[in-house]
Order: structure tokens, then C-alpha cells, then sequence
């Protein structure tokens, strides 16, 4: 998947953004009074944690329509005990997750854990699980000991409500820690900050739950916060967890004067990293970053105008950071975070076609000409192949390919090889375009999904099953 535009975009100038602050408060769905929503940077907010006690993490979450503070309003959402942005949890390789999850929505729920390397049977990341009205639903999910250290999140995929829930608030990160760990030792004590990018439409005080128009003016939050202020001293380094989390939109990630040295993707380390001037961020892609601390002053992290040529985003703030004057020498970046890991040379033991395509006539997004049926199987892999899968997009515009269970190394795009730093769960199929990814199906047998991670094109439709036997 590309991070960045070919060359280096234009710098984004804070006094558009500030009329943008201006927009996005004003009208939060075409043709709609819109909830008021706060123009003035808040203080930065992270989002409570659970973290694991002697090798289990154990946890309730609670699904509920309410009113939730956003942006230093009231408006009613979809949430994770109260709160637009859930708790984040947070464990470590090896050990164990359990999560109670009691279901107070009228229609049913679930709970997805996007980009765990996990069983995907029992009550584990079981999609097929369905949590109705007034249930609760226990999860119990084992984590690999050799499983990556990084950045995943939590939400909902109870087809076909994926996309109202999750733009409603039902998604959170999941952190897997140990990333840091692998730095050099003077970066293994540096401040975290998790940056959770979701979007909100609301009429009448309500985030909008029928009819979401993902191509309508939205309100862009970090954390929750709108237009947030964070700081950094001059020449300190930071980690950043950014993860798009919302249902629908692309972002085109940059920080005025700053560049991201990416050290994650998807929450798989990579064997090189390297500095990028913006990061493209389709649904439910992260990307764990360093970012250091330059000119002093306050600098914009924003979203670029990205054209996903169906919908067309506008540049939009999304926080300020101030970097406070500091003597500090800035430390070293690494080369690496691990060993490679590559796939280039591997035997390949089958090749697949996937087609992406929209009918135009009914509006119905379909995976190899059909749409989704729970009970089909579409695919069926045996257990440690390696598979080369060519996903072919029949569209005008971008789809984002996401697989459960197992993440892939990116061959491909448009014919022209990539070059991967990572294995990862999602990348940018190009409108009338191919990408090829390598997939090896390893550890665990089960049914589960791929889809377009764009939930509304999911939802109607683009969406399969594969078995692994």
C-alpha cells in the first residue's frame, strides 16, 4: 500500500485550516442541521486503559445508545462503556485475553478483533457469534507467544449493522505491547500517544445511524477531541499510534514540519524504516510512528484532500502540537525494527482471483460477481499454504482488501512490484486496478471474512468466507 503521494505534497496552511475548524462545525451531514460542535483546540485526551495482570486481561464492555461527550458536546452514540472512544486494551504476547461483552442495542452485536493473528473458532475472533439483546457474550482469546507487538483495534462486525455501529463509536484499540522493546535502549522509555481517528455525522444531536453518506461534510476527531493540543519538546522523540478506526474515510496523514518514521504497520514491525512526509490511511490501517520534536512553535497534524475516486475528502486538522524549546539532541533512528521476514522467495502453493465490483444499477457491492451469504464457503485453503491471491477491483473507486486471521505481504500493484517493509491486514486495491498479496495461512483452521474495510460497501454485499482445513 503506498504511504505517501509521489513527491512531497504541499504543506497544509494553518490559516485554511482554521476556516476548515470552522466547516466541519457547522454542518455535520449534507442537507442537515448538524450538532454544534466545539471550534476551540482541547486539551489532549487519551482513552482509558485495561492492561493484563499476570498474564491475563481480563474485561467487561458494556454496548449502549447514549449520549456521549464529543468535542465537548452531548451527542448520542454507539459505544464501549459510555465513551465515544473505548478503553484501550492492552496485553502482551503470550498471554490471554477475556472480554465480557453485554449487548444493550436493540439489534444484535459482536466483537471482531482486527489483526490478531487468532483462532478464529469457539469464542474467540469469531465473527459468526452474534450477541442479541440483553446478552453477554464472553471471549476468550490466546494469544501466540510469537505474536507481532504493535497497534490492532476492537469493533464490531455484526453484518449486515457493521457500518452504523462502528460509526456510532463501536471500535477501540488494541494494543500488543513489546514494540518499544525492540528499539535501542534510549528510545525504550519515550512518551506514547495514541492518535484514534474517527469521524462523526449528527443530526439533531444524534450520530447518524440510517442512510450514512460517507461523501458528506463530517466532523474529524482524534481521541474523541476535536482539534485537540498536544506538545513535544525540541528534539524529543515520541511514539505515536496512529489507527484509522472510523467506518468509511480515507486519510492522507501529515504533520507540518514533521516527518513519520514508521516503525508498524498494521501492528506488524517492519525489516526497514523509513520516513514518510504524509501516510495514506484507508479504513482500519495503523501505523506506529516515532515523530520528533523540530522547529518550536505550534504545527498542524492534519489530513490531506484525498480523492478516493468515488468520495472526496477535504484537507481538515485533526490536532496541534506545540514543541516547546529544548537543548535536546534528537536520539537516532533505527535502520530496523526486526529481521526480515519475506515472502518473495517462498514456494507459492496456489494462486486465487478475487474481483471487487459495484452494480451500478441496484447499488449492491459483490465479491467475485455474488454477494456475501453467511452460509458459503468461497474459499477453502489448507492449513500452512502459502497463497498468492490477485484482487482485481471492477470499480471506479478505491476499495480497501482487509483478511481476517491471517495478514499478507503486498507483491504488487498495478503490475509494478512493491516493496514491502511489512506483512499487513489491509491494502489499497486501485480503481480498475490489481494489487497481488502473499498470504501464508498458518496456526490456526476455521471459517472466517475478507472484505472491503470501506463498512458500508461490506454491508451491502463485498464480503466472502474462507476455511482453512
Amino acid at each position: 500500500m503506498p504511504l505517501t503521494e509521489s513527491g512531497r505534497p504541499p504543506r497544509i496552511d494553518r490559516r485554511q485550516f482554521i476556516l476548515l475548524v470552522g466547516v466541519g462545525a457547522a454542518t455535520a451531514a449534507t442537507g442537515c442541521q448538524s450538532a454544534p460542535v466545539s471550534v476551540m483546540a482541547e486539551r489532549y485526551p487519551e482513552p482509558e486503559q485495561i492492561v493484563s495482570k499476570n498474564g491475563v486481561l481480563s474485561a467487561a464492555v458494556t454496548v449502549t445508545r447514549q449520549p456521549v461527550d464529543i468535542g465537548g458536546q452531548q451527542i448520542v452514540g454507539t459505544v464501549y462503556n459510555g465513551s465515544f472512544v473505548g478503553p484501550t486494551l492492552r496485553l502482551r504476547p503470550g498471554e490471554r485475553l477475556e472480554l465480557a461483552v453485554t449487548n444493550n442495542l436493540p439489534e444484535m452485536t459482536n466483537i471482531h478483533f482486527h489483526g490478531m493473528h487468532v483462532s478464529p473458532s469457539g469464542v474467540s475472533d469469531n465473527v459468526f457469534i452474534m450477541i442479541h439483546q440483553g446478552q453477554t457474550q464472553n471471549y476468550v482469546v490466546e494469544v501466540p507467544q510469537n505474536h507481532p507487538s504493535g497497534t490492532f483495534w476492537y469493533h464490531t462486525h455484526a453484518h449486515p449493522y457493521t457500518e452504523k455501529q462502528v460509526f456510532g463509536g463501536l471500535a477501540a484499540l488494541l494494543i500488543v505491547d513489546g514494540l518499544t522493546d525492540k528499539l535501542p535502549p534510549e528510545l525504550r522509555g519515550i512518551e506514547e500517544r495514541t492518535v484514534v481517528l474517527k469521524d462523526f455525522q449528527a443530526v439533531n444531536g444524534a450520530i447518524l445511524t440510517e442512510n450514512i453518506d460517507s461523501n458528506a461534510p463530517t466532523t474529524r476527531t482524534v481521541n474523541g477531541a476535536i482539534n485537540p493540543s498536544l506538545e513535544i519538546e525540541a528534539g524529543e522523540t515520541q511514539l505515536w499510534r496512529l489507527a484509522n478506526i472510523g467506518a468509511d474515510i480515507y486519510y492522507q496523514v501529515q504533520l507540518d514540519g514533521h516527518p513519520f518514521h514508521v516503525l508498524a504497520v498494521d501492528g506488524n514491525p517492519v525489516w526497514r524504516v523509513d520516513s514518510k512526509d504524509s501516510i495514506v490511511m484507508p479504513p482500519g490501517t495503523r501505523f506506529d510512528v516515532l515523530v520528533q520534536g523540530g522547529e518550536p512553535g505550534d504545527h498542524i497534524l492534519g489530513t490531506l484532500a484525498y480523492d478516493q475516486q468515488g468520495d472526496q475528502y477535504p484537507e481538515a486538522p485533526l490536532a496541534t502540537l506545540t514543541v516547546v524549546p529544548s537543548p535536546r539532541t534528537p536520539a537516532a533512528i533505527p535502520a530496523q525494527v526486526v529481521a526480515p521476514y519475506d515472502l518473495s522467495t517462498t514456494k507459492v502453493d496456489n494462486s486465487r482471483t478475487i474481483t471487487f465490483a459495484k452494480d451500478q444499477a441496484t447499488g449492491h457491492f459483490m465479491v467475485d460477481g455474488r454477494m456475501y451469504d453467511e452460509a458459503r464457503i468461497d474459499q477453502q485453503v489448507k492449513l500452512g499454504a502459502v497463497e498468492d491471491w490477485t484482487i482485481k477491483n471492477q470499480d471506479k473507486q478505491q476499495h480497501p482488501f482487509h483478511i481476517h486471521v491471517n495478514d499478507f505481504q503486498v507483491m504488487s500493484i498495478n503490475g509494478v512490484p512493491y516493496d514491502a517493509v511489512s506483512f499487513q491486514d489491509t491494502v489499497n486495491v486501485p480503481a480498475f486496478g490489481e494489487t497481488v498479496i502473499r498470504i501464508p495461512f498458518r496456526d490456526f483452521t476455521g471459517k472466517f471474512v475478507y472484505h472491503c474495510h470501506i463498512l458500508n460497501h461490506a454491508d451491502k454485499g463485498m464480503m466472502a468466507n474462507v476455511e482453512v482445513v
